[in-house]
């Protein structure tokens, strides 16, 4: 009974680790509302030929559903998931087994601030990205972005880019922002 006991205080000892050390995650783990999925997958504007980028995806759920939605109206989108907390990315591996889209959906551990994205894409027309972070992340994320890759669209969710200047704003629950860059 003791070694149970111990067992279970070791492992809620570990994903607590997990979650608060900020070099496995670096970020919070806030998971998008789903009541706003439709007009985050509206914002993505999804398309043939498009890669679409969910930096810091969590448990996937906005990938998981946009990929669903693009293999419903027979889209040949590529579809990746970045994290860098190892949890997660075991929730999302699973959730991936299960998914009718999933060979057009690639889970990749790696940290949204140094991410080579050019390496994960092959002829593809346009990149979309999608970003939940905290505000203070987004200026550091952009940086890199822009640095990897020339003409590209941002979602934000929740969160506004300072400095930038917004195409579009969808509200619900919460705001969505969408940028050209």
């Amino acid at each position: 009974m003791s070694i149970i006991f111990f067992f279970i205080i070791f492992l809620i000892l570990g994903i607590i680790f997990i979650f608060s050390s900020p070099r496995l995650s670096p970020i919070p783990y806030f998971p998008s509302n789903k009541k706003d999925l439709p007009l985050i997958i509206k914002a993505l504007n999804l398309k043939n030929n498009q890669a679409v980028f969910d930096l810091g995806a969590g448990d996937g759920v906005v990938i998981f559903k946009a990929a669903k939605v693009a293999f419903e109206k027979k889209l040949n989108t590529k579809f990746f998931a970045v994290e860098i907390n190892p949890i997660l990315i075991l929730i999302m591996w699973i959730r991936w087994l299960f998914h009718p889209n999933n060979k057009n959906i690639k889970i990749i551990y790696d940290n949204i601030f140094k991410i080579d994205f050019k390496r994960y894409t092959l002829q593809v027309t346009r990149y979309m990205f999608y970003l939940y972070i905290s505000p203070w992340y987004l200026e550091k994320v952009i940086k890199n972005l822009k640095s990897k890759v020339e003409n590209f669209f941002l979602v934000s969710y929740f969160y506004p880019i300072p400095k930038m200047k917004v195409k579009k704003i969808l509200e619900g629950k919460n705001k969505v922002f969408v940028y050209q860059i």
